[in-house]
C-alpha cells in the first residue's frame, strides 16, 4: 500500500497542466519517492467524475466508486513511495458547459476518493490538495479555454453573466474541507510565480520528496497558456459561424496553425 495518498483535484486554469509537465517530465528521477497517476493513466475514472458533475445522479457516483476502486485496486505494491494523483478533472468538468454553472460536484467527488482510499488502505493517509487564482483572471482564462477548446459562442461578459458563481473556488475548497475528514491545502497559482519548479513546488511540499531527489528536478515552462485577444476573437468567430462540428474545428485548427497576431 502507498505510504501516503496525495490528491491534486485541481481547478482547471489555474497551473494543473504545468504541474502535470512537471511530473511527467521528471517522473524518472521522482519514481524512488513517487508513485504518479496524471490524467492519461486515469481516462476511464476522468470519464466518470465528468458524468457526475454533468448529471449528479446516484448511477454516475458509482461509477465513480467503481472506477476510483478499480484504479486502486490495480497499483502495484509501494510502502515506501507516496502516490499522488493529479488531474483537474478529478473534480469534474470546468464550470461554463451549459448548465454545468460551478464546481459543485467536487465536494461529494472528493469525500467518496476518501471513503474509497480509507477503506482500501486504512493505515494510509489521505490528503488533498487544489491550487486556485484570483477570480476575475479565473473567469476570462476559462472563458478562452472554452472558446479554444469547444463550441462556445458567449463573448466573454455573456459568459460572466451567465455564470457568475463559476470563479468562487476558495469557497468550493471550503466545502471540500467542511466535508471530508482528511486535511485539505490549497494554493494561489500568482503565489508561484517565483518558486523554482512554479506550482509544482507546493504540491511537492505534500509529497514527503527527499532534498536529494527535490534539489535534481528540472522546471518546465508555463502550458496551456491563454491565446492572445485577436486569436480568441477569430476563434470565437469561427465558433459562431460553423454549426457543423467537422467545419468549425477544421476552421479552428486552420486559425490555430496558421496564427493570429495578439
Amino acid at each position: 500500500m502507498p505510504r501516503k495518498i496525495v490528491i491534486h483535484a485541481g481547478f482547471h486554469k489555474t497551473g494543473t497542466s504545468t504541474v502535470q509537465q512537471v511530473l511527467r517530465s521528471n517522473r524518472k528521477v521522482l519514481m524512488p519517492a513517487l508513485a504518479i497517476r496524471l490524467k492519461g493513466q486515469m481516462v476511464d475514472l476522468m470519464h466518470a467524475t465528468r458524468g457526475y458533475s454533468t448529471y449528479g445522479t446516484d448511477a454516475a457516483l458509482d461509477k465513480v466508486r467503481r472506477r476510483f476502486d478499480a484504479l486502486l485496486a490495480g497499483l502495484p505494491g509501494m510502502p515506501q513511495r507516496t502516490l499522488l494523483l493529479s488531474a483537474e478533472e478529478l473534480a469534474g468538468h470546468m464550470p461554463g458547459r451549459g448548465p454545468l454553472a460551478t464546481y459543485a460536484g467536487a465536494p461529494i467527488l472528493m469525500h467518496l476518493f476518501w471513503q474509497r482510499a480509507n477503506a482500501a488502505f486504512p493505515q494510509t493517509p489521505v490528503i488533498f490538495c487544489f491550487s486556485t487564482r484570483a477570480p476575475e483572471t479565473w473567469m476570462r482564462s476559462a472563458w478562452a479555454e472554452h472558446v479554444k477548446s469547444s463550441s462556445m459562442t458567449l463573448d466573454f461578459e455573456e459568459f460572466r453573466a451567465r455564470y457568475p458563481d463559476a470563479s468562487a473556488l476558495d469557497d468550493i475548497v471550503q466545502q471540500v474541507t467542511s466535508r471530508v475528514p482528511a486535511p485539505v491545502h490549497n494554493f494561489r497559482l500568482e503565489t508561484c510565480a517565483s518558486l523554482p519548479l512554479g506550482p509544482t513546488d507546493p504540491v511537492l511540499d505534500l509529497c514527503d520528496i527527499p532534498d536529494d531527489i527535490r534539489e535534481t528536478l528540472k522546471p518546465q515552462p508555463p502550458q496551456n497558456t491563454r491565446l492572445g485577444e485577436r486569436t480568441l476573437a477569430a476563434l470565437l468567430a469561427a465558433n459562431r459561424a460553423h454549426p457543423d462540428p467537422e467545419a468549425r474545428d477544421a476552421a479552428k485548427q486552420a486559425i490555430l496553425t496558421k496564427g493570429v497576431n495578439a
